[in-house]
C-alpha cells in the first residue's frame, strides 16, 4: 500500500453542514433505486410461491448492507473522493479487476426499462397489433429516450436524479400503503407479521432448485447489492457532502460546466472541522437508515400484498410480466382504476432504475478513466460522462432484446455477487488501515468494525450456498 499519495493531498477545512433538509437526499435515491432493482421482483416472487417460509430473512438482509454503506460514505465524506478512487489508491491492479467485473455486470440493466415497459404496454395496449413483448420493448425505449432528454437538459444532473427519485419514492410508498388497506390484505397482516420472526408453517409446495439463485439474489441484493452499492459514494459526491463539497459536480447542458476533480482533499486538524465532522457523521448514519428502512418498508408492503393476493391464487410474478401480474395489488383496493394506477407506478418503479443506473455507471466509468489514464484529462469529466452515457444507452438498448427482464436482471445480480463478497474486506483495508494515519484524530474510526466483519461472513456463506445450488442444477 502506498500511503504517500494520500499524504500529498492538500488539506482544507471540513465544510459546514448545510442543514438536514438541504443535506438529505442520497439515501432517498438509494431507497428508490433499491425498490426497482429487485424488491418489486424477487421478494414478492418468493412470497407468492412459498408463502412466509423465507420472509424472516428479509429484515436481516436489508440491515446487512448498513455497515457497507457506512464505510463507503465515510471515505467520500472524509476525502471528497469516490470510493473507486479509494480502491485504486489501495491497489491499482485489484481496482482494475473490479472495474472490469463491474462493467460486465451492468451490460444488462436495460432489462429494467423493458420490465417497466411491460406495465405501460398493459396499460395502453399500444402499438396496436404488436405482441406484448414488442410493446414492452417499445415503451422501454420510449422511457429511455425521455430520461436522456431530461438528463441533457438538466442543470445539475444529480439534482434531476434526486428530485425524480424522491417523487417515485413518495408515490410508491403511498400507493402501496393504500393498497394494503384492502380488507383481504389487512386480514392477512397478523399471520404475515408472525412470518417476520420465523417460518410459521411447513413449506407450502415442493422446493424448486431453480429458485435457489433467486432466493440468494433476493437476500444478497435486499437494498442495493453488488456494484450497485458503490453508487452511494457518487451521489454523496455530487450532493456535496463533507469534503465532497469541494470537488465539483457533473452538470447537464442546461448548466454551466464545473471542474470535477478525481483527487480530493484531507480535512485539516482544527476544532471547527471536528465539530463539522460530528454533524456530518450523524447525517451519514441517518441518510443511510432512511434508505434502508424506507426500502424495507416498501418491500414488506409488496410482500404483504403478494401473500394476501397472489399466494392464495398461485399467481407468480416472473419473466416480462412481472409488473403486470402485480397490478393485482392495486386492483384489489380500487378495482380497474387501481390496476391502471399501479401499472403507471410500476413503470416509474422500474424505469427509474434505468435512469439512476445509467447515470451512476456513467459517472463511475468517467471517474475511473480520468484516474487511471492521465492523458484522458485533456477532456473534461462532463464530456467523458456523456460519452459513457451514450455507450450505455446503445449497449443496454441492444441487450434488453436478448431475453425477458427476469433472467437478465438475475444475470446482472449474479455477476455482482463477487463484488459483494470482497467489498467488506476492501473497505476495512481502506478505512481502517490506509486512510486513518492521514486523518486528524477526531476523524479516525473509534471502534473495530465488527458489523463489517459480520457482513463479510454472511456474504461468504451465501456465495458458498449459491455455488452449491448451482452444482446441484448441473
Amino acid at each position: 500500500m502506498n500511503h504517500s499519495e494520500l499524504h500529498l493531498l492538500p488539506r482544507r477545512q471540513m465544510p459546514g453542514f448545510p442543514g438536514w433538509l438541504a443535506a438529505l437526499g442520497p439515501g432517498v435515491v438509494w431507497m428508490a433505486l433499491a425498490q426497482g432493482s429487485g424488491e418489486l421482483i424477487w421478494w414478492p416472487y418468493m412470497v407468492a410461491k412459498y408463502g412466509l417460509t423465507f420472509l424472516w430473512l428479509l429484515a436481516p438482509a436489508c440491515l446487512l448492507q448498513y455497515p457497507l454503506n457506512l464505510e463507503i460514505g465515510r471515505y467520500t465524506l472524509l476525502t471528497g473522493e469516490s470510493i473507486f478512487r479509494g480502491f485504486i489508491r489501495l491497489h491499482r491492479g485489484f481496482a482494475v479487476f473490479l472495474w472490469l467485473l463491474m462493467t460486465v455486470s451492468f451490460l444488462w440493466f436495460g432489462a429494467f426499462a423493458s420490465a417497466g415497459g411491460t406495465a405501460m404496454a398493459a396499460l395502453s395496449h399500444w402499438p396496436s397489433g404488436w405482441s406484448p413483448r414488442a410493446q414492452s420493448l417499445f415503451w422501454g425505449y420510449v422511457s429511455i429516450a425521455v430520461f436522456l432528454i431530461a438528463i441533457l437538459s438538466s442543470g445539475v444532473v444529480y439534482t434531476l436524479i434526486e428530485r425524480f427519485m424522491k417523487l417515485v419514492a413518495v408515490v410508491t410508498v403511498f400507493g402501496l400503503l393504500s393498497a394494503c388497506l384492502n380488507s383481504d390484505v389487512l386480514n392477512a397482516l397478523p399471520e404475515f407479521a408472525q412470518g417476520l420472526l420465523g417460518p410459521v408453517a411447513a413449506i407450502p409446495r415442493p422446493w424448486d432448485d431453480h429458485d435457489a439463485s433467486k432466493l440468494l439474489t433476493a437476500i444478497t441484493f435486499a437494498g442495493l447489492g453488488g456494484f450497485w452499492i458503490l453508487f452511494y459514494s457518487y451521489w454523496l459526491r455530487d450532493k456535496g457532502a463533507g469534503m465532497a463539497g469541494l470537488v465539483g459536480r457533473i452538470t447537464g447542458l442546461g448548466g454551466a460546466e464545473e471542474a470535477v476533480l478525481s483527487d480530493g482533499y484531507l480535512p485539516q486538524d482544527d476544532a471547527v472541522g471536528a465539530g463539522h465532522w460530528q454533524t456530518w457523521r450523524q447525517f451519514l448514519r441517518a441518510d443511510i437508515m432512511i434508505g434502508i428502512l424506507g426500502n424495507l418498508f416498501t418491500t414488506l408492503m409488496t410482500c404483504l400484498l403478494a401473500y394476501a393476493l397472489l399466494f392464495p391464487k398461485g399467481l407468480l410474478p416472473q419473466e416480462y410480466e412481472l409488473a403486470v401480474v402485480q397490478s393485482q395489488f392495486f386492483a384489489a383496493s380500487w378495482g380497474e382504476a387501481g390496476r391502471l394506477l399501479f401499472l403507471v407506478v410500476a413503470a416509474a418503479f422500474l424505469t427509474d432504475t434505468w435512469l439512476a443506473t445509467a447515470d451512476a455507471v456513467s459517472r463511475i466509468q468517467a471517474d475511473i478513466v480520468l484516474t487511471l489514464f492521465p492523458k484522458a484529462r485533456r477532456f473534461a469529466a462532463r464530456q467523458w460522462y456523456y460519452l459513457f452515457l451514450a455507450l450505455l444507452t446503445i449497449i443496454t438498448g441492444f441487450t434488453m432484446q436478448l431475453d425477458a427482464p427476469g433472467p437478465l436482471i438475475l444475470t446482472s445480480a449474479v455477476i455482482g455477487f463477487a463484488g459483494t463478497i470482497v467489498f467488506p474486506v476492501v473497505l476495512y483495508l481502506l478505512n481502517y488501515r490506509l486512510l486513518p494515519v492521514h486523518l486528524p484524530h477526531w476523524a479516525r474510526p473509534q471502534r473495530q468494525p465488527w458489523l463489517l466483519g459480520l457482513s463479510f461472513v454472511v456474504y461468504l456463506l451465501l456465495a458458498a450456498l449459491y455455488v452449491n445450488a448451482s452444482f446441484k442444477l448441473f
